[in-house]
Formats: C-alpha cells, sequence, structure tokens
C-alpha cells in the first residue's frame, strides 16, 4: 500500500487535490484576441491541480474550444458568469 508523502494517508484515501482547490483564488477574465475575438481567461491555479482535466471538464460543460498555456486555461467565447458554477461543481471556491 502506497501512502501519500504529504498527508500521510494512503493514496486511495489522499485528500490533498481536494484541500488544494478549495483554498485557491481562481480569477476569471476575459481578453480580445486577433480580429476582435473574445476569449475567456481563467488563471491562478496552484501546482497541485491537473489544469488539464479542468480545462477538459470547462470545456465540455461549455460545449466550446480552448487550450491551456502553463497554469492558464483558455475558452473560446465569454462565459464568464457561467465559469464559477461549473468550478464549484469539480470542487473550487465558490467566489
Amino acid at each position: 500500500m502506497n501512502i501519500c508523502p504529504k498527508c500521510g494517508l494512503p493514496e486511495e484515501a489522499c485528500v490533498c487535490e481536494q484541500i488544494v482547490k478549495a483554498v485557491q483564488k481562481i480569477r476569471v477574465t476575459t481578453d480580445t484576441k486577433r480580429y476582435g475575438k473574445i476569449v475567456t481567461l481563467v488563471s491562478g491555479f496552484d501546482k497541485g491541480v491537473d489544469v488539464k482535466k479542468v480545462a477538459k471538464a470547462l470545456k465540455e460543460e461549455l460545449a466550446c474550444g480552448g487550450t491551456f498555456k502553463g497554469d492558464v486555461i483558455e475558452l473560446q467565447g465569454n462565459h464568464v458568469k457561467k465559469i464559477p458554477p461549473i468550478l464549484a461543481k469539480l470542487g473550487f471556491n465558490a467566489e
């Protein structure tokens, strides 16, 4: 049985990722790209979060395209009001 080095629990019962998600301050902003296209930027993720999984979940829920670069997720379109409830469903702080 493997034990998590951070929390000391077995890896099946590890709660490190949930704790990291709850204390983060995620910022949701918009930016204008080439030819006036609007993209929504989601940033502020810590190293303990899999940004690729979060980006995939957001893209599936919003039915839009996008990408992630480092710790920033770019989504096509203006989704500022739709993202906070989805992030709360994924375990992040609702604020």
